[in-house]
């Protein structure tokens, strides 16, 4: 990543007008798209569409892509998206494991790095790891190393940061893995204050430059999206209240944003081309959940409560749950996981499924996440048939890649500069 890109604090990043033309930069690729054409879509005046791309080109954000042969008059110069002008980091805090991911402008992938993570370690720990795997992450990212589709920035198969998922050893320089002997934990229950976290002086310093927009970060809910703090992240109640954003801003020097994971997958989700105008992303891992888009925009709810359909209850007298409840879909389906029956699995999935096409008259079901990839043509099956068996048409599809929710995550950061 050069020095030559732009940042957050681009004066053409915070007009509304600029992000219209960003994003049909965005969308146009490499074969670009002429000012004529975005005054067209745009519905601003050539004038203005000139004003807008001289500023953007000027920040590096937009070049010329060469000229389209005209009918008459001259040919129209066209231009295109610069996609190293800037980058946003994708962090996905799973209850095992750490994905970090580096997007640039377009929303291509350019490095990642996976490493074990207990989040039930406590904060200090947990932030600890991501400071240092976003650190190199952004060393990996500097390399020049690009990624194509599914390339990944580490050595092997998957590009995994050599602190993989399977127990592999951590990263060089990397802090003592979370839950290791001597890792600190966070105080909590009822009436404990929120702590305020020293940086652990060997953390890896992150180095920050303006092309670098932000780090968008992903976690299991619920969670407070606009005040930053997780809640009773359901199995590890120590997180309630704490202040994430504000922490992880002071430790990296970069703007943070954080939501739920299943709504950072639905947001990079609906950004596709290929987008339904309303879906449920249906995700199975650790836990189950979903994420919502409705109009093409992501239903959050006013306390970022929406999706949380892994606690459902579909049997009155059924397993407690981690979340206080009893017979939740998330406790029956990783019951059946758990005991290997991939077929009630998929049962209890399209249940909830159903529930969801019921309530909001979706258009499609999407499913994604650790567990369903590992079966995809078990669930997506198990799933259709249950809509099919109660006269409901959504289609059902499986999406990937692994990393949908770091990639989402990252998408928060981007979104909004192209006005989403």
């Amino acid at each position: 990543m050069g020095a030559g890109g732009g940042g957050a604090n681009l004066p053409a990043l915070r007009s509304h007008n600029a992000a219209l033309v960003l994003d049909l930069l965005r969308t146009a690729g490499e074969a670009g798209i002429s000012r004529l054409e975005l005054a067209a879509r745009t519905g601003l005046t050539p004038q203005a569409v000139s004003k807008i791309t001289a500023r953007l080109r000027a920040e590096g954000l937009a070049a010329e892509a060469g000229r389209r042969a005209s009918t008459g008059g001259k040919p129209a110069t066209v231009l295109r998206l610069v996609p190293a002008a800037a980058y946003a980091i994708g962090l996905h805090l799973d209850r095992d494991e750490l994905t970090a991911v580096l997007l640039d402008l377009a929303g291509e992938r350019v490095a990642v790095r996976r490493a074990p993570l207990d989040l039930g370690a406590g904060a200090e720990p947990v932030l600890s790891a991501a400071q240092a795997e976003i650190a190199a992450l952004l060393a990996a990212g500097r390399t020049g190393s690009r990624a194509g589709a599914g390339g990944d920035s580490g050595a092997g198969e998957g590009g995994d940061s050599g602190a993989g998922a399977d127990g592999a050893p951590d990263a060089p320089g990397a802090p003592d893995a979370p839950g290791a002997p001597g890792a600190p934990d966070v105080p909590s229950g009822p009436g404990t204050p929120a702590p305020t976290v020293p940086t652990a002086p060997t953390v890896p310093t992150v180095p920050t430059t303006p092309d670098i927009l932000g780090v968008g970060v992903a976690m299991p809910g619920p969670l407070d999206h606009l005040a930053g703090t997780p809640g009773r992240v359901t199995g590890f109640p120590e997180w309630d209240g704490f202040p994430l954003r504000e922490e992880l801003e002071r430790r990296l020097g970069l703007p943070v944003v954080l939501d739920k994971d299943t709504n950072a997958a639905a947001l990079g989700l609906a950004l596709r081309p290929d987008a339904p105008g309303s879906f449920a992303y249906v995700h199975l891992g650790t836990g189950l959940g979903a994420g919502l888009v409705l109009g093409g925009a992501v239903l959050r709810g006013g306390r970022t409560g929406a999706g949380e359909l892994g606690h459902q209850t579909v049997q009155l007298d059924g397993p407690p749950c981690d979340c206080g409840g009893r017979g939740c879909l998330e406790a029956l389906c990783l019951a059946a996981l758990a005991r290997g029956d991939l077929a009630e699995a998929a049962r209890v999935l399209g249940t909830g499924a159903a529930n969801l096409v019921r309530l909001l008259d979706i258009d499609r079901v999407l499913l994604g996440g650790r567990a369903v990839l590992a079966a995809p043509d078990a669930f997506a099956r198990g799933a259709r048939e249950v809509l099919a068996a109660l006269a409901l048409p959504t289609p059902v599809d499986v999406v990937g890649p692994r990393d949908t929710v770091a990639e989402g995550a990252a998408h928060l950061i981007l979104a909004p500069v192209f006005g989403k």
